[in-house]
């Protein structure tokens, strides 16, 4: 079993969206650790607020097997990809970490950037998996968010429950 952590966002039809998603992933995975959910500006762009959050669950799944399961999550909530990575979606699920793989492709990366770049996902992977390290830099996640530059990226904790 390998411990898998992916990032939920959504800022069309957020509630729906979301609560979806953590059904379906309970439904395909098992038990999920869920952090709290963020809420914040959408960033980029001028759109609805983002939720953010992360869940945790371990898969006897390949990568690629997984990566496939997410964008079909994704596609049966609506999800529309474009060019532009910042833009309104319905539904965004990104695979985060596949145990301690690193993993740099023209398909892929793991673990991965966003983690260090976004507060959206590191708050949330810090909340409940604050000991765990990254596999390229060896900070535990907790450590990480202590020393993050929030700077512009304002976020705050949703009043939102995604097992409702």
């Amino acid at each position: 079993m390998t411990r898998v952590f992916v990032s939920i966002g959504s800022n069309i039809d957020r509630e729906n969206c979301i609560r979806g998603a953590v059904r379906e992933l309970a439904a395909h995975y098992g038990p999920l650790t869920l952090s709290p959910v963020y809420e914040s500006k959408a960033l980029g762009f001028e759109g609805e607020n983002f939720f953010n959050l992360v869940a945790g669950f371990d898969s006897v799944e390949s990568i690629e097997r997984i990566k496939k399961t997410l964008s079909r999550i994704e596609s049966q909530f609506g999800r529309v990809r474009r060019d532009n990575r910042f833009s309104a979606r319905a539904l965004d699920l990104d695979l985060l970490l596949y145990g301690d793989t690193v993993r740099h492709d023209d398909r892929m990366k793991l673990p991965h950037p966003d983690i260090q770049r976004y507060a959206f996902v590191l708050r949330p992977l810090a909340d409940i998996a604050p000991d765990l390290r990254h596999p390229e830099t060896g900070s535990a996640y907790a450590e990480m968010w202590q020393r993050f530059d929030t700077g512009k990226q304002e976020m705050w904790k949703a009043d939102f429950d995604p097992r409702a």
